[in-house]
């Protein structure tokens, strides 16, 4: 049995090491964390009717509100899946903006002379612009939206909330990085197998 190299295995070592620990981080810490989350959201929309927030709060998603949003208003479309199109109100309140999605359409020139006024919904999360690349460096909150309860006219009624589009991916963080370590280990394994047996070959006599 020959003596390991030390430097690579402890470079692999620690490499290992905290692969199991970014593991371990992501199922003991990050999971828990998203399930009591996930369970706030889901008990949210039977929860008291509050104003329309004027900053993000991930806490208030799915939560009842109702809202001003006075004019002049500017109105753009946004992807909806399966729903095809939806149209976003967007007007002037004190300190910010407010956004009102009015409902969804499959008709991708379609219109609505929706001028504002007092509107009541749930609280969702505004369309974001913001590439995957872009995000994971940008930690702004994502801006909130009013989703209407009463479709503007010409449109069809917003989904109801659901938490079935908020991620939950850290299980499969954690099963990712405890394979990641596995592999490595196995890798460097078969390479000093691979090391030792060659040292052996040329070691031999001829």
């Amino acid at each position: 049995m020959r003596r390991l190299p030390i430097l690579p295995t402890l470079i692999v070592g620690l490499a290992v090491a905290a692969m199991i620990a970014l593991g371990l981080w992501q199922l003991l810490d990050r999971l828990p964390q998203k399930q009591a989350y996930l369970a706030q959201l889901a008990a949210n929309p039977t929860r008291a009717l509050i104003p329309f927030p004027l900053f993000p709060d991930e806490s208030l998603l799915f939560r009842r509100t109702v809202g001003d949003c006075p004019p002049p208003v500017t109105i753009r479309r946004a992807g909806a899946g399966a729903a095809g199109f939806r149209l976003i109100a967007t007007c002037s309140v004190p300190r910010g903006s407010m956004q009102v999605q009015l409902g969804t359409t499959h008709d991708p020139r379609a219109e609505t002379g929706w001028a504002g006024g007092r509107v009541s919904g749930y609280i969702a999360h505004a369309p974001d612009s913001r590439s995957l690349i872009r995000s994971a460096f940008d930690h702004r909150p994502q801006a909130m939206m009013l989703v209407a309860d009463t479709p503007a006219a010409g449109l069809e009624p917003n989904p109801s909330p659901t938490i079935d589009a908020v991620p939950n991916n850290h299980l499969a963080y954690a099963v990712q990085w405890f394979l990641f370590a596995g592999i490595a280990a196995i890798i460097y394994a078969l390479a000093i197998v691979r090391r030792n047996r060659m040292v052996v070959t040329s070691a031999a006599p001829h």
